[in-house]
């Protein structure tokens, strides 16, 4: 399974679900895309205030696995970054928290996604948003330009985590926070659920076991690193989306039940150290 293979089929099943968001019914993750409520993931992350202030077809394009601008706590000015936005959810609701003098910026590679949120954005009248085209692995902001990396279940899908963090760590400020929500893996998982497409576009198959997403993450460069879990999925919830993804419910449900989770994932970039002016700090 190359890096090219899961991004095109990401960018497929993604760019189907925008247009089903776009057509005013709910997009949904991957192989559950025929599941009423798109259960296990996707299901109650926003407040009912959130939702209310925000364009229907945003709330309707979400995929995400979490709710990071709540618990990022962003602050008034700050710069934020979204990557993987789709249909703009986070992005708008982070807009909101920074205030006019912030901004907040999505990435998306894919096409169908940046157009319905940039409708969204408009139908909302939030101005200080700006939507980028590209991927994750290379994002297109320079060095050193944000405060706050937020994601909601869109690092999973990569290919290639490590530069996804690498880039991450480029991007940020000093000081600054990666705060995002993502699909963490505790204890192994079968291999026909690592091998499946379908599922690895469907935010599961490709979630980083919780001790390799914090070794990364040290490998990058971040430090005071938490994963925090948010909700754990349990067979019960997962019968129906392993079947839709052609997988025995009863022979693969015991192998997984309890080891996917929802998390909240922190970290944060050490903050520049001061120049040392007197002879003393010398060797």
């Amino acid at each position: 399974m190359s890096e090219t293979n899961i991004q095109e089929a990401v960018k497929q099943k993604y760019g189907e679900a925008a247009k089903r968001a776009a057509r005013g019914t709910t997009a949904c993750c991957g192989a559950g895309a025929s599941i009423n409520g798109c259960d296990p993931i996707t299901k109650h992350l926003y407040s009912d205030a959130e939702k209310d202030a925000l364009p229907e077809k945003a709330v309707a394009a979400s995929l995400g696995c979490g709710n990071p601008t709540a618990l990022a706590q962003l602050q008034p000015g700050e710069t934020v970054l979204d990557l993987g936005s789709g249909g703009g959810i986070d992005v708008l609701l982070s807009a909101k928290r920074v205030g006019p003098t912030g901004k907040a910026y999505g990435l998306d590679m894919t096409d169908e996604m940046l157009a319905l949120a940039r409708e969204n954005q408009k139908n909302a009248g939030v101005t200080n948003v700006e939507f980028l085209k590209g991927a994750i692995e290379n994002v297109p902001l320079p060095d050193n330009s944000v405060d706050v990396i937020i994601s909601n279940c869109v690092i999973n899908l990569s290919g290639d985590k490590d530069r996804v963090l690498a880039e991450a760590f480029r991007v940020l400020k000093p000081g600054g926070r990666f705060a995002v929500s993502d699909v963490v893996v505790r204890g192994e998982v079968p291999a026909n659920i690592r091998k499946s497409m379908e599922l690895w576009v469907g935010c599961v198959a490709g979630a980083l076991e919780e001790n390799e997403y914090r070794e990364k993450l040290a490998r990058a460069g971040f430090e005071s690193i938490e994963v925090e879990a948010t909700r754990v999925y349990r067979l019960e919830e997962a019968g129906e989306y392993l079947q839709a993804a052609g997988l025995d419910p009863e022979t693969v449900g015991p192998q997984i039940d309890g080891k996917f989770i929802s998390a909240f994932v922190r970290a944060v970039k050490p903050a520049a150290k001061s120049m040392c002016c007197v002879p003393a700090c010398c060797p």
